[in-house]
Protein backbone atom coordinates (compact mmCIF):
# COMPACT_ATOMS: atom_id res chain seq x y z
CA UNK A 1 0.00 0.00 0.00
CA UNK A 2 2.14 3.17 -1.44
CA UNK A 3 1.76 5.84 1.56
CA UNK A 4 4.87 7.20 2.11
CA UNK A 5 6.82 8.86 5.20
CA UNK A 6 9.08 10.75 4.55
CA UNK A 7 10.90 13.85 6.91
CA UNK A 8 11.11 17.59 6.06
CA UNK A 9 13.20 18.66 9.99
CA UNK A 10 10.38 17.95 12.37
CA UNK A 11 7.18 17.28 9.64
CA UNK A 12 6.51 14.36 8.73
CA UNK A 13 4.68 14.30 5.34
CA UNK A 14 2.46 11.24 4.69
CA UNK A 15 2.10 10.93 0.99
CA UNK A 16 -0.79 8.28 -0.51
CA UNK A 17 0.17 7.90 -3.95
CA UNK A 18 -2.04 4.97 -5.23
CA UNK A 19 -3.80 6.36 -8.85
CA UNK A 20 -7.53 7.45 -6.89
CA UNK A 21 -6.43 6.76 -3.12
CA UNK A 22 -9.77 4.64 -2.30
CA UNK A 23 -10.15 3.83 1.30
CA UNK A 24 -9.89 -0.27 2.08
CA UNK A 25 -8.63 -2.17 4.54
CA UNK A 26 -5.16 -2.50 3.22
CA UNK A 27 -4.93 1.74 2.81
CA UNK A 28 -6.28 2.08 6.64
CA UNK A 29 -4.00 -0.62 7.54
CA UNK A 30 -0.99 1.27 6.10
CA UNK A 31 -2.19 4.70 7.47
CA UNK A 32 -2.22 3.36 10.98
CA UNK A 33 1.33 1.94 10.87
CA UNK A 34 2.45 4.63 10.48
CA UNK A 35 0.86 6.93 12.81
CA UNK A 36 2.38 3.83 15.08
CA UNK A 37 5.55 4.86 14.35
CA UNK A 38 5.22 8.26 14.56
CA UNK A 39 3.85 8.11 18.00
CA UNK A 40 7.07 7.01 19.08
CA UNK A 41 8.80 9.62 18.26
CA UNK A 42 9.84 12.11 21.22
CA UNK A 43 10.50 15.60 20.91
CA UNK A 44 8.97 18.29 17.98
CA UNK A 45 6.59 16.98 15.55
CA UNK A 46 3.97 17.91 13.24
CA UNK A 47 2.28 15.50 10.22
CA UNK A 48 1.39 16.72 6.65
CA UNK A 49 -0.96 14.18 4.83
CA UNK A 50 -1.18 14.65 0.78
CA UNK A 51 -1.87 12.50 -2.05
CA UNK A 52 -0.42 12.72 -5.71
CA UNK A 53 -2.04 14.37 -8.91
CA UNK A 54 -5.73 14.47 -9.12
CA UNK A 55 -7.12 13.35 -5.95
CA UNK A 56 -6.47 13.89 -2.29
CA UNK A 57 -8.59 10.79 -1.66
CA UNK A 58 -11.49 9.85 -3.68
CA UNK A 59 -13.44 7.66 -0.77
CA UNK A 60 -14.31 3.96 -0.14
CA UNK A 61 -13.31 1.62 -2.72
CA UNK A 62 -16.54 0.32 -3.59
CA UNK A 63 -15.62 -2.01 -6.48
CA UNK A 64 -13.92 -4.13 -3.88
CA UNK A 65 -16.64 -4.31 -1.70
CA UNK A 66 -19.55 -5.13 -4.27
CA UNK A 67 -19.52 -8.35 -3.08
CA UNK A 68 -17.86 -8.32 0.01
CA UNK A 69 -20.56 -6.79 2.53
CA UNK A 70 -18.45 -7.91 5.97
CA UNK A 71 -15.63 -6.08 4.38
CA UNK A 72 -17.41 -2.73 3.71
CA UNK A 73 -18.68 -2.52 6.96
CA UNK A 74 -15.49 -3.74 8.87
CA UNK A 75 -13.79 -0.89 6.49
CA UNK A 76 -16.52 1.54 7.42
CA UNK A 77 -15.49 0.72 11.50
CA UNK A 78 -12.11 0.93 10.72
CA UNK A 79 -12.29 4.54 9.04
CA UNK A 80 -14.23 5.71 12.05
CA UNK A 81 -11.59 4.30 14.28
CA UNK A 82 -8.68 6.12 12.49
CA UNK A 83 -10.46 9.15 12.22
CA UNK A 84 -11.46 9.35 15.84
CA UNK A 85 -7.15 8.65 16.50
CA UNK A 86 -6.39 11.79 14.12
CA UNK A 87 -8.72 13.88 16.12
CA UNK A 88 -6.71 13.31 19.30
CA UNK A 89 -3.04 12.82 17.83
CA UNK A 90 -0.03 13.84 19.68
CA UNK A 91 1.07 16.48 16.83
CA UNK A 92 -0.15 19.04 15.30
CA UNK A 93 -1.54 18.35 11.60
CA UNK A 94 -2.25 19.35 8.63
CA UNK A 95 -4.16 17.83 5.44
CA UNK A 96 -2.45 19.36 2.13
CA UNK A 97 -5.77 18.68 -0.43
CA UNK A 98 -4.03 18.44 -3.58
CA UNK A 99 -6.95 17.16 -5.05
CA UNK A 100 -10.39 15.87 -5.00
CA UNK A 101 -11.48 14.74 -1.45
CA UNK A 102 -14.62 12.96 -1.84
CA UNK A 103 -16.82 11.26 0.45
CA UNK A 104 -14.71 9.32 2.92
CA UNK A 105 -11.91 11.27 1.55
CA UNK A 106 -13.76 14.49 2.75
CA UNK A 107 -14.31 12.88 6.02
CA UNK A 108 -10.56 12.27 6.66
CA UNK A 109 -9.85 15.42 5.79
CA UNK A 110 -11.90 16.64 8.77
CA UNK A 111 -9.57 15.20 11.28
CA UNK A 112 -7.02 17.55 10.80
CA UNK A 113 -6.42 20.70 13.16
CA UNK A 114 -5.58 22.35 9.56
CA UNK A 115 -6.72 22.34 6.16
CA UNK A 116 -5.29 23.69 2.92
CA UNK A 117 -6.70 22.69 -0.61
CA UNK A 118 -6.04 23.47 -4.02
CA UNK A 119 -7.62 27.17 -5.49
CA UNK A 120 -7.91 26.20 -8.77
CA UNK A 121 -8.97 22.08 -9.30
CA UNK A 122 -10.68 19.63 -7.52
CA UNK A 123 -13.65 19.46 -5.28
CA UNK A 124 -14.52 18.62 -1.50
CA UNK A 125 -17.30 16.93 -1.64
CA UNK A 126 -20.15 14.35 0.41
CA UNK A 127 -21.69 12.76 -2.43
CA UNK A 128 -23.46 9.99 -0.64
CA UNK A 129 -26.80 11.35 -1.65
CA UNK A 130 -26.27 10.93 -5.23
CA UNK A 131 -24.57 7.49 -4.90
CA UNK A 132 -27.34 6.29 -2.70
CA UNK A 133 -24.94 5.27 0.09
CA UNK A 134 -27.09 5.96 3.43
CA UNK A 135 -24.61 8.17 6.12
CA UNK A 136 -24.70 6.66 9.59
CA UNK A 137 -25.02 8.40 13.24
CA UNK A 138 -21.52 8.19 13.31
CA UNK A 139 -20.04 9.32 9.66
CA UNK A 140 -22.34 12.21 9.94
CA UNK A 141 -20.88 13.20 13.75
CA UNK A 142 -17.65 13.48 11.66
CA UNK A 143 -19.27 16.38 9.93
CA UNK A 144 -20.77 18.59 12.77
CA UNK A 145 -17.60 17.90 15.03
CA UNK A 146 -15.72 20.04 12.56
CA UNK A 147 -17.68 21.63 10.17
CA UNK A 148 -20.10 24.86 11.03
CA UNK A 149 -23.41 22.54 11.12
CA UNK A 150 -25.55 24.38 8.17
CA UNK A 151 -22.33 23.46 5.98
CA UNK A 152 -22.62 19.97 7.00
CA UNK A 153 -26.66 20.14 6.27
CA UNK A 154 -25.65 21.79 3.04
CA UNK A 155 -22.90 19.33 2.26
CA UNK A 156 -25.17 15.82 3.27
CA UNK A 157 -27.97 16.94 1.39
CA UNK A 158 -26.70 18.05 -1.79
CA UNK A 159 -23.61 16.11 -2.62
CA UNK A 160 -22.78 20.02 -3.18
CA UNK A 161 -19.21 19.92 -5.01
CA UNK A 162 -17.14 22.79 -3.00
CA UNK A 163 -14.30 24.09 -4.77
CA UNK A 164 -11.19 25.70 -2.96
CA UNK A 165 -12.62 28.61 -2.78
CA UNK A 166 -16.20 27.37 -1.62
CA UNK A 167 -14.53 25.20 0.53
CA UNK A 168 -12.81 28.42 2.40
CA UNK A 169 -16.04 30.53 2.05
CA UNK A 170 -18.02 27.37 4.02
CA UNK A 171 -15.47 26.59 6.67
CA UNK A 172 -14.31 23.14 5.39
CA UNK A 173 -10.79 24.71 5.20
CA UNK A 174 -8.96 27.26 6.60
CA UNK A 175 -6.86 28.52 3.64
CA UNK A 176 -6.28 27.52 -0.25
CA UNK A 177 -3.58 27.89 -2.31
CA UNK A 178 -2.07 27.10 -6.19
CA UNK A 179 -1.26 23.74 -7.00
CA UNK A 180 2.38 24.03 -6.67
CA UNK A 181 2.06 25.95 -3.10
CA UNK A 182 -0.35 22.88 -1.35
CA UNK A 183 2.05 21.49 0.31
CA UNK A 184 4.29 24.19 0.51
CA UNK A 185 1.77 25.98 2.71
CA UNK A 186 1.12 22.75 4.69
CA UNK A 187 4.88 22.50 5.26
CA UNK A 188 5.06 26.00 6.66
CA UNK A 189 1.86 25.74 8.90
CA UNK A 190 3.00 22.34 9.96
CA UNK A 191 6.67 23.71 10.99
CA UNK A 192 5.27 26.79 12.94
CA UNK A 193 3.18 24.35 15.05
CA UNK A 194 6.03 21.41 15.58
CA UNK A 195 7.43 22.54 18.37
CA UNK A 196 4.26 22.96 21.02
CA UNK A 197 4.58 21.17 23.83
CA UNK A 198 3.12 17.09 22.56
CA UNK A 199 1.71 15.98 25.84
CA UNK A 200 0.05 19.35 26.46
CA UNK A 201 -1.29 19.38 22.86
CA UNK A 202 -2.46 15.78 22.98
CA UNK A 203 -4.19 16.84 26.46
CA UNK A 204 -6.26 19.66 25.07
CA UNK A 205 -6.93 17.76 21.63
CA UNK A 206 -9.26 15.29 23.62
CA UNK A 207 -10.64 17.81 25.71
CA UNK A 208 -11.80 19.45 21.94
CA UNK A 209 -12.44 16.06 20.20
CA UNK A 210 -12.10 12.99 23.08
CA UNK A 211 -15.51 12.50 23.33
CA UNK A 212 -16.19 12.12 19.52
CA UNK A 213 -12.82 10.05 19.44
CA UNK A 214 -14.68 7.81 21.70
CA UNK A 215 -17.94 7.99 19.77
CA UNK A 216 -15.76 6.77 17.14
CA UNK A 217 -14.33 3.71 18.44
CA UNK A 218 -10.98 4.74 19.40
CA UNK A 219 -10.61 3.82 23.05
CA UNK A 220 -6.97 4.51 23.93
Amino acid sequence: MDITLTREGPVAVLTWNEGENRINLDSLTRLNEVLDELEKVEGPLSVVLTGSGKFFCNGLDLERFADQRDEFVATLHFLEQTIGRLLVFPAYTVAAINGHAFAGGALISCAFDYRVMREDRGYWCMNEAEIGLVLDERLWSILTNRLPRATAVVAATTARRFSGPDALHFGIVEAVATEGDVLAHALVVAESMANLDRATLGAHKRLAHGTEARYLGFER
